[in-house]
């Protein structure tokens, strides 16, 4: 008799092999090139993660756009700056393209370098010779000059923070054509040149005046400009004030520094800033942005700011679809999970771990979905009682406490089988590189077990939402089997589409490929 334990029957389709290892050395499903891309896009950040480094991933990204066509390309780099809010990966893609298709870099140039910060990226991509070029060129020297003609004084302003390239380096090269006396004198003023003090802006002729004489109270420039002065405790408050809500959102601990929240009513007034509706709405914060803020806020700053972004979070989750039927949400709290979610980055990397993410999208679908189980894993199935009604941050944290131990994809979908469970979606929430249930022939475990699933409940859909970008899978992509990746709340809308039959045949490709030019 044939080895029984080899030559199992799953009943129903003919499962495909796996066909690819991952970076545990375990059989996977290698994702194809555009998706592979996709994925990099919005999950890499181009500094070291747990399985790879920073060189790989360039590498990779560089390999995988010399497979895809240059259209694809143009709509991934506006795909993942709108939707999944990157930075270096889009300008990244955008100097791809000055080389590989220069026909689309003027069509996504405006969407993608949408401010000073990914101007000074792309620059810097363009020199350092990682596309195959030292040189801005032509086609790109246009770009960066027009950029800078149609850029506001604010914006400018905005912009010369920053180094390496600074914004004085980029007019130097670039030689943009002032049209009138008042640009040509912001231009002098960036580079060193002599300029007509009477034509700067305002905020700027202010700031002049400020470093002469403090009683002139502070101009409106970004208050990195201002960091070299002498500022008093209430100029720092007075900056807090001033401040925008993202800005508010990412300088708690320099407020706190400083002494910000010792000035009367300052604590206050932030917290309730924090957690003003319009404000969060107006700011389109993603609940990503409030967990990186909420780990990263120190002793320093008070408990009632805290729980203002707590708060927060409660307003930014109404972004959060609610599913109908009973769905299942798997976050992966295996070992590898306990890497910086954005990579490693000396003196830079983020206090948000992979598993912190996971946490987070578990617990914003329990809170919207009323019927939501959430199962998280590693080796195995570890258990820990949720309330719903608690903050998503309260649960979020117990979920991320767990921590530690190998990587099981199937194993939730192990235990449903076992319960005989029935239900319409499966979410897993992982870095995709099981290797506890490896097998050595044929597919996946997490394929075996979700057929196994399938046939108690063929309605079913199982998402598999991947926030680190090794381009290979557990479960492979078909009509029933969506993979995707990212950690900005674009992803539960793409999950909540594809939950209600809405996705385009191409699954996450498609979405991309609808990007308009």
């Amino acid at each position: 008799m044939a080895n029984r334990n080899l030559f199992i029957s799953i009943p129903g389709k003919l499962l495909p092999h796996a066909d690819v290892l991952n970076r545990e050395g375990a059989p996977a499903y290698g994702l194809e090139p555009k998706h592979r891309l996709a994925q990099y896009a919005v999950t890499g950040c181009l500094n070291g993660t747990f399985y790879a480094g920073a060189g790989e991933q360039l590498a990779t990204v560089l390999g995988l756009c010399a497979e895809v066509d240059g259209a694809f390309i143009a709509k991934t780099a506006v795909y993942c700056r709108r939707r999944g809010y990157m930075k270096d990966m889009p300008a990244l893609l955008c100097a791809v393209l000055s080389k590989r298709a220069p026909e689309y870099l003027a069509p996504v140039f405006a969407k993608v370098i949408d401010n000073g910060r990914m101007l000074r990226n792309f620059v810097q991509i363009m020199r350092s010779g990682a596309v195959g070029r030292k040189s801005l060129g032509t086609r790109p020297k246009r770009l960066v000059q027009k950029w800078l003609e149609r850029a506001s004084d604010p914006q400018l302003i905005e912009a010369s923070v920053g180094q390496a390239p600074s914004l004085a380096d980029i007019i130097r090269m670039v030689h943009p054509k002032p049209a009138d006396a008042t640009r040509e004198a912001l231009y002098g003023y960036f580079v060193g040149r002599q300029y007509r003090a009477e034509l700067l802006p305002e905020a700027l002729a202010r700031f002049e005046c400020y470093k002469h004489d403090a009683s002139v109270g502070l101009p409106a420039v970004p208050f990195q400009m201002l960091t070299a002065l002498e500022l008093r405790t209430e100029d720092w408050a007075q900056i807090a004030r001033n401040a925008g809500w993202h800005a508010l959102r990412m300088n708690l601990n320099t407020f706190a520094r400083h002494g910000v929240f010792g000035v009367q009513g300052m604590a206050g007034l932030i917290a309730a800033r924090l957690r003003d509706r319009g404000e969060i709405e107006r700011a389109r914060a993603f609940p990503y942005q409030l967990l990186a803020a909420y780990a990263a806020a120190g002793e320093g700053v008070p408990a009632q700011v805290r729980e203002a972004l707590q708060d927060a979070m409660e307003v930014a989750i109404g972004n959060v679809p609610e599913i109908a039927g009973k769905v299942y949400v798997c976050p992966d709290v295996s070992g590898s999970m306990a890497s910086p979610a954005t990579g490693f980055r000396k003196g830079a990397a983020s206090a948000v771990r992979c598993i912190d993410v996971a946490a987070l999208v578990a617990a914003a679908v329990l809170r919207k979905n009323p019927g939501a189980e959430v199962i998280p894993f590693e080796d195995k199935v570890r258990q820990i009682p949720l309330n719903r009604r608690d903050s998503v941050m309260t649960n979020a944290a117990k979920l991320a406490a767990i921590g530690g131990g190998g990587t099981n994809c199937s194993a939730p979908l192990a235990l449903l089988n076992a319960r005989k469970a029935s239900g319409e979606l499966v979410v897993l929430v992982s870095d995709n590189q099981s290797w506890v249930d490896a097998r050595a022939h044929g597919a996946t475990q997490t394929q075996r077990q979700w057929e196994v699933f399938k046939q108690r409940n063929p309605r079913a859909k199982l998402v598999c939402i991947d926030i680190q970008p090794y381009g290979s899978t557990q479960a492979a992509e078909r009509e029933d089997v969506l993979n995707v990746g990212g950690f900005a709340d674009e992803v539960f809308n793409i999950v909540a589409s594809f939950a209600s039959g809405q996705m385009h045949p191409a699954h996450w490709v498609g979405v991309i490929e609808g990007v308009e030019l």
